[in-house]
């Protein structure tokens, strides 16, 4: 009778090896509000017969082979071992509880994201209930997946509100129609011609950001060893209607144009608090933003993930675009910061940029070894502003254990950036999480309502432009 098969160790991507530098060690921290007190046994118990730990990334040590390569080696998972159950009030530093349950998970968060790294002795992922305040944090590990593989993965475990034997339906987006495929040779070549300039332009100023180029200092700035300060989170609230009604006020506008709209207003709006000197008009100040590069972008089938010959499969899949919004002194036309993120992020999409972002990320890892590729793009983020994700959830309520899930939230590990955005979506909310330095940006609430006020300005301006 022949020896049992042993699994040989997998190598981690190019991506998650990047994740487990020092420099860009990134741990993804997703809060999931839920809306009746936690049951902790009924939680684990659903983990622990989910998908998630069939998952191989989420049944995998990560070990070390003698060169120093990192792999995944399969373990029997102890659930236990992944659960922090927190039962009294989080408190601050002085010792007080607060009463605000959403101050407090933030604060227990923003601890999270610059001094507890997961521990390399189990899988990477833990979850923490914060019974108290009726929320759990699930913590991941970048290097296991991006935010779209996370999500869908996450899906698994849930059920439909209205119907407890329904899993979340994810929406799917059909492939560009083929009456594009039928236009007429010289406008093939127009389009030809203009993605291989644009992208010219912008891998160039990718390489030059990477090399020395860096956005002006301002009030919101950071820089090389802002990562290891201490941060705090504040969540910014949006409804999508008032993000569509906006979109509807520009031709062929979408919902991120209109974010970037927003950010580039409400970042204006705070350094007109902030910055002790008048700055000029039309200062850029620079983002770095992720961008899914699956053929069939939004969430997708975990099943269909799996499969390595996918073109929508699991990992991290994404490359970076450098987005570029303009500072503008108050009274300036709400509508005109629309109009100007979408034309940029039109030539943005017309580009390669963020698959040169990704190819070359992979290359430089490939020939030249983790810690160059780590120090390539920490040089980025240091010569930029901030990041921002987004990340389109579901449409219908979620229960979780037969417990309806109020609210999902994100964000990640501290970065050299002074802000770190990131927005989820959930029926018919978006909720942005806004991690910052708290030694540059002291008052992350004021920022928060900044965004949330440029939102609604925003929308004035667009209800009074369709009108005319």
């Amino acid at each position: 009778m022949g020896n049992p098969k042993v699994e040989s160790d997998e190598p981690l991507t190019p991506a998650g090896r990047l994740f487990l530098q020092p420099e860009m060690n990134q741990v993804i921290n997703c809060i999931i509000g839920l809306k009746y007190a936690i049951d902790a046994d009924s939680i684990r118990s659903e983990v622990s017969n989910s998908a998630m730990i069939k998952h191989p990334r989420f049944s995998s040590l990560m070990v070390k082979d003698r060169h120093g390569r990192e792999h995944w080696r399969k373990t029997e998972v102890d659930v236990n071992r992944h659960f922090i159950v927190i039962d009294e009030p989080v408190v601050d530093v002085t010792g007080a509880a607060t009463d605000d349950d959403e101050e407090a998970v933030n604060d227990y968060v923003a601890d999270l994201t610059v001094s507890s790294p997961l521990s390399t002795d189990k899988p990477l992922w833990e979850i923490h209930l914060l019974k108290a305040h009726k929320c759990m944090v699930f913590r991941i590990h970048h290097a296991l997946g991006d935010g779209i593989s996370l999500m869908s993965l996450f899906l698994q475990s849930c059920r439909r509100a209205d119907d407890p034997d329904q899993r979340p339906s994810i929406a799917s987006v059909g492939t560009s129609s083929s009456s594009s495929d039928r236009r007429g040779g010289r406008k093939k070549l127009g389009r030809v011609l203009k993605a291989a300039w644009f992208t010219l332009v912008f891998v160039v100023e990718f390489v030059l950001r990477t090399l020395w180029v860096r956005d002006r200092r301002t009030a919101v700035s950071g820089g090389p060893g802002v990562e290891l300060w201490p941060r705090k989170l504040a969540t910014a609230k949006f409804r999508l209607d008032d993000l569509k009604a906006v979109k509807r006020a520009v031709v062929n506008a979408t919902i991120n144009d209109v974010v970037f709209g927003m950010i580039s207003s409400g970042l204006s709006r705070y350094l007109d608090i902030r910055s002790p000197k008048a700055l000029p008009d039309g200062l850029q100040i620079t983002g770095v933003t992720m961008v899914n590069l699956r053929k069939q972008p939004g969430l997708q089938e975990l099943s269909d993930m799996m499969k390595g010959n996918s073109g929508i499969r699991w990992g991290n899949k994404f490359g970076m675009f450098i987005l570029p919004i303009y500072y503008h002194q108050s009274g300036s036309n709400p509508i005109q910061y629309l109009r100007r993120a979408k034309a940029m992020i039109d030539k943005k999409k017309q580009s390669l940029e963020a698959h040169f972002s990704y190819k070359i990320g992979d290359l430089a890892m490939s020939c030249l070894g983790p810690k160059v590729a780590s120090w390539l793009n920490y040089r980025i983020v240091c010569n930029t502003t901030f990041t921002f994700s987004n990340v389109i959830g579901p449409r219908e309520e979620m229960t979780l254990a037969g417990n309806p899930i109020t609210y999902l939230r994100t964000t990640s590990s501290s970065l050299p950036h002074a802000i770190t955005m990131h927005i989820v979506s959930y029926v018919g909310r978006a909720d942005m999480q806004i991690l910052v330095a708290k030694d540059i940006i002291p008052d992350p609430q004021i920022l928060a309502k900044c965004f949330e006020d440029a939102l609604l300005e925003m929308k004035e301006a667009a209800e009074v432009a369709t009108q005319e």
